[in-house]
């Protein structure tokens, strides 16, 4: 297994590659998106993204970053290699990787740090955080009207006609190609976009404003639902700046 430890400036892409490898890969602060040609996988403070050996992908980076990538063989791997994954990380699974991806271990130390890491991620949980890719022009179209400016709550109706079909065509694009509702996609994608600007400095206020709540009760009810923490305590490990 080898390791490494980068910083990133916030917007900095890695191009699309692949590796003859699996990779794990964490962000001790920030937000990193990991995008292959089926959608986005995100990695936080508390989430992990498991890329598989030989998928293409590029790594895109919100706000100011610190990266850990982990590399396992591809025919030794303590997690499924068969597609791409999100995998909770729980405080001892997280200081394993930062001492893991330290300068200057050990072979011996190296050695018994990655067995239990082996074991910790073979007990982490999938905590999915996933932005698919729309095949179908008319959900892509649709989606990007959303995307392009989240603050405004776009209906299914409203979409619908922007995209030239109807409302229950659509709700079944949504269905088939995603697996979920147009709110509860919506719903992933502003947690997402809010984690974003939060990386970037933003106040809450502010983030629940740009990403389309009503309030900020609301926002934060909702992305301590999806992300297990407040998000002022996740704007908390960010580091600091002022915001954009």
């Amino acid at each position: 297994m080898s390791e490494n430890r980068h910083e990133h400036a916030a917007g900095h892409v890695i191009e699309r590659h692949r590796h003859d490898e699996h990779q794990l890969v964490y962000v001790i602060r920030g937000v990193l998106a990991v995008r292959t040609d089926r959608g986005a996988w995100v990695a936080c403070a508390d989430r992990a993204v498991w890329m598989p050996a030989g998928t293409w992908h590029e790594h895109r980076v919100y706000g100011a970053s610190e990266v850990l990538t982990l590399m396992f063989p591809s025919h030794d791997a303590p997690l499924d290699g068969t597609a791409p994954a999100v995998i909770a990380v729980s405080a001892l699974l997280r200081e394993l990787l930062i001492a893991a991806t330290e300068p200057g271990l050990g072979a011996a130390e190296a050695d018994r740090l990655h067995l239990v890491l082996r074991d910790r991620l073979r007990r982490a949980q999938d905590r999915p955080l996933t932005l698919p890719v729309a095949r179908d022009p008319r959900l892509a179209h649709a989606c990007r009207l959303v995307t392009e400016d989240l603050s405004r709550p776009r209906t299914t109706a409203w979409l619908a006609r922007r995209t030239g079909t109807s409302e229950r065509t659509l709700s079944r694009l949504f269905r088939v190609e995603f697996g979920t509702t147009y709110p509860q996609w919506r719903t992933t994608t502003r947690v997402f976009h809010a984690m974003i600007q939060l990386a970037e400095g933003a106040s809450v206020t502010r983030t629940a404003h740009r990403c389309g709540w009503a309030t900020p009760s609301a926002f934060v009810e909702t992305f301590t639902r999806t992300m297990g923490r407040t998000p002022g305590s996740y704007r908390a490990t960010q580091p600091r700046r002022h915001a954009p």
